[in-house]
């Protein structure tokens, strides 16, 4: 275990559905016994960047850990981002593609230990409009999708799935995408446009198969077309993209806009419907504790 005086635990008490109080009581146990003092701060969803700043400039945390899926941990990083502080996930929301494109165990132990440990990767974050991302958003059928689930009562994978038909029957796609990049203008339909900071979703569909998070780019990602042979075919580890159903571009900024207004969504939470969207690599990365 990493030397601490101070850690400070951030959990989101409704994420994934689950109960959240044996890990606390483990992890609070993993900390005190190394003569460290344990600070916990649950979210409420009303001003969580402006209270995790607050909690933050009192404790003095040497780390943060963060209980919940990709939008909680966003949220963190909100509100450490002018700060040099490393966090730790434990992934516990309905969709961890964060956590498992890090690499992050599926175990408490272990996870306890990655998050008390002293080593990190580096994260590449993205500045979208006035908005970070740490993993990946879209526009289009994904960000419906996710605007329906959170307006469902049912949480979990299973809220999920319960809403992916009604969000396919309702969907207006395909839709009209203007992409300005590397000093070129690009024109796309399709059912979705991704913007990749890392290379699946928390379901292990590998959507940015040549991505790295950590290597000061992003890639946007058009899908063409609703084709099912090739979204299973994101499930695979070795996974080429026919050039019909899927292109992708590389960049360090880039400009998207739409006919029309569309659902957006960042690293699984629904932002708005959007006409346009502005896209670069921050100055800054992120320090993030890993096996």
């Amino acid at each position: 275990m990493a030397d601490f005086r101070n850690i400070l635990m951030v959990v989101n008490p409704i994420s994934g559905g689950e109960e959240k109080d044996d890990l606390i009581k483990e992890v609070r146990r993993a900390v005190e016994q190394n003569n460290c003092k344990f600070h916990l701060f649950k979210t409420k969803g009303e001003n969580d960047i402006k209270k995790i700043k607050a909690e933050i400039d009192k404790t003095s945390p040497e780390r943060v850990l963060v209980v919940g899926g990709d939008g909680t941990v966003k949220i963190v990083a909100e509100a450490l981002f002018d700060k040099d502080l490393p966090i730790a996930i434990f992934p516990a929301g309905s969709a961890n593609g964060l956590a498992l494109n890090l690499g992050i165990p599926e175990k408490r132990k272990q996870q306890i230990e990655v998050a008390l440990g002293d080593n990190f990767t580096s994260l590449d974050v993205l500045q979208i409009n006035d908005e970070l991302c740490l993993h990946l958003s879209d526009i289009g059928l994904n960000a419906e999708l996710i605007k329906n689930y959170e307006s469902a009562s049912i949480r979990g994978k299973f809220g999920y799935l319960m809403q992916s038909i009604p969000t396919l029957i309702k969907s207006k796609y395909p839709y009209e995408y203007e992409v300005e990049v590397n000093g070129e203008t690009f024109y796309h339909k399709g059912i979705m446009l991704a913007i990749a900071n890392c290379t699946k979703y928390g379901t292990g569909a590998k959507i940015n198969p040549e991505g790295k998070h950590d290597d000061g780019k992003f890639e946007i990602v058009i899908f063409k077309n609703l084709d099912i042979t090739e979204i299973l075919g994101t499930l695979r580890e070795d996974v080429k993209f026919d050039p019909a159903f899927a292109e992708t571009i590389s960049t360090e900024q880039a400009i998207i806009k739409c006919k029309k207004p569309i659902a957006f969504q960042i690293d699984g939470e629904f932002i708005e419907n959007t006409q346009k969207i502005a896209v670069k690599i921050a100055e800054k990365d992120l320090k993030i504790a890993v096996k």
